[in-house]
């Protein structure tokens, strides 16, 4: 049965080895022609980040696992340390939803609570659902429902470039709409390309100062 409930392109998240963090964030960031700000630490999942604000109201993430025991006990933790293990690359696509029961509801699970610390001091807090079926199928997104003030959202500051034009997803549109229950023309602030390669986030198109720049 069709569900109606509204979600938004929250951020894209991009996972590296540890040792390759910061060469990731300074490559992507020339790329876009943008600046990463270091994200902090997920004390739940044994991860850490960087962010690049992106306008819309998206971000895009770069992702690491930690020397910590939970990033084998949680699933993003694993999702990161398994797509870093074999030479990093893009991990998923996240929606943003305002009431994250009807994905409870879909996916017959309770969401787990997510926490951020930031350099800054803010703590970030949301509650997410679905990495599991992340990796699983690695087409599908994950859903996000944040908690904290709209003012503490990781795409606040973003100018107007750059932003994110579209995503190539290596998979099928009936199979990622069958697993949302509704379809993808729904999803609010981005144009979805679906392709002949492996499952999965293939590329995110941005606009940028310097023009379109696909990023893979």
């Amino acid at each position: 049965m069709s569900q109606d409930w509204a979600m938004r392109l929250d951020h894209v998240s991009y996972a590296v080895p540890a040792s390759h963090l910061g060469d990731e964030v300074q490559r992507l960031g020339a790329s876009a022609g943008g600046i990463f700000r270091d994200g902090g630490r997920h004390p739940r999942f044994g991860t850490r980040n960087f962010v690049l604000p992106l306008a819309g109201g998206s971000y895009l993430e770069v992702v690491a696992t930690l020397d910590h025991p939970a990033s084998d006990r949680a699933p993003f933790g694993q999702a990161v340390k398994y797509r870093a293990e074999r030479g990093g690359g893009w991990m998923a696509w996240v929606l943003a939803v305002d009431d994250i029961a009807s994905a409870e509801q879909r996916l017959g699970r309770p969401a787990v609570d997510g926490m951020r610390h930031r350099p800054d001091g803010v703590d970030l807090t949301w509650k997410q659902l679905g990495v599991k079926d992340v990796m699983e199928d690695p087409q599908v997104p994950f859903f996000v429902q944040w908690l904290s003030p709209a003012e503490h959202h990781p795409s606040v500051g973003a100018e107007d470039l750059p932003r994110i034009e579209r995503l190539e997803i290596g998979g099928d549109a009936g199979s990622v709409n069958d697993f949302l229950g509704t379809s993808l023309d729904s999803i609010e602030g981005v144009t979805i390309d679906f392709v002949d390669d492996e499952p999965g986030l293939v590329a995110v198109h941005l606009a940028t100062r310097f023009g379109s720049v696909r990023l893979d």
